[in-house]
């Protein structure tokens, strides 16, 4: 049996169907991220899967639970991380720390997850004067200090600096490492992609993708290359000099450049010097080069659309 399972789940608010027909797994011990672009459904997915929110149609089951109707045992079992911190805004880092820790069997100590996260200097101030980022390692202290089994986490990484966002990272690797189920939303896909077993891409509340980050960015991929480099190159001349088996085309473009992606029947070795040879005729400095594969971003991107959503 599965840590928590999602069957047909379909969810409604008025006219807008928020999950519709959702199917979804999480198996004991992994790490799945749920992605999607904003109102695709992910927030509503994980409150029904947390109890906040009965399903209009389907079955949820977290750790054989039903996450409504047995609520009293499944909370002691499980850890939240809301988006909006959760945490009374009177009330100290220490205090609400020390708070949640008093209604688990067997917490963390709490003073040492203070340490862990970098809040040992701010335990007596109030959570309304913490910075945001301080604000995130506290909602995340409060969903772990309970020893949880499974673990939600809602955006933990959301307005961290680089350095937090990497212990938040070290944290969910000891987390999976300890045999603990991580249910992880995120909008940073490189964060999908170095933590995640698994990912499920849902759009209009329905799932569009599912599968390892590796399985994802190598589907459809085996026969192109894509490269990174400045904006403004000509691809019908770098196609002409690959062959006529070869077309090249703009992927995308930001203030960094631009990445090309070349396709046809075989990407060989000398399909690669050659393109780099091109590029370097050009005066064009290759800052990135895959073969047979994509990243995370490209197939999200491909999947949900490139519109910017409201």
């Amino acid at each position: 049996m599965p840590a928590l399972s999602a069957t047909s789940v379909t969810k409604r608010f008025g006219d807008v169907v928020a999950v519709d027909g959702l199917d979804l797994t999480v198996e004991h011990g992994s790490v799945l991220a749920l992605l999607g672009p904003n109102g695709a459904g992910k927030t509503t997915t994980v409150e029904l899967c947390e109890g906040f929110d009965s399903p209009d149609s389907g079955t949820v089951e977290v750790l054989g639970l039903d996450p409504v109707a047995d609520a009293a045992r499944l909370k002691p079992r499980i850890g939240v991380m809301l988006q909006g911190g959760g945490a009374y805004p009177g009330a100290k880092t220490g205090e609400m720390l020390r708070l949640v820790a008093a209604y688990a069997a067997n917490p963390h100590d709490p003073d040492w997850l203070l340490s862990t996260l970098g809040l040992q200097d701010v335990v007596n101030v109030s959570y309304r004067r913490l910075s945001g980022g301080q604000q995130q390692r506290l909602a995340l202290a409060c969903a772990l200090v309970g020893r949880p089994e499974l673990v939600f986490l809602d955006e933990p990484t959301a307005g961290l600096d680089a350095q937090a966002r990497l212990l938040v990272w070290d944290l969910i690797a000891a987390l999976r490492r300890d045999g603990v189920t991580v249910l992880l939303t995120t909008h940073l896909l490189d964060e999908a992609e170095t933590l995640a077993d698994r990912v499920v891409i849902i759009d209009r509340g329905r799932a569009v993708a599912d599968g390892t980050p590796e399985e994802l960015t190598r589907a459809g991929a085996e026969h192109e290359l894509r490269v990174s480099a400045p904006s403004g190159l000509d691809t019908a001349a770098l196609a002409a000099r690959l062959g006529t088996d070869f077309t090249a085309a703009v992927d995308s473009t930001d203030a960094h450049g631009s990445t090309y992606v070349v396709r046809g029947a075989e990407v060989t070795p000398t399909v690669v010097a050659d393109t780099a040879v091109y590029l370097a005729a050009q005066g064009a400095l290759i800052t990135d080069l895959r073969v047979g594969t994509r990243t995370l971003q490209d197939v999200f991107l491909d999947l949900t659309g490139r519109d910017l959503r409201g």
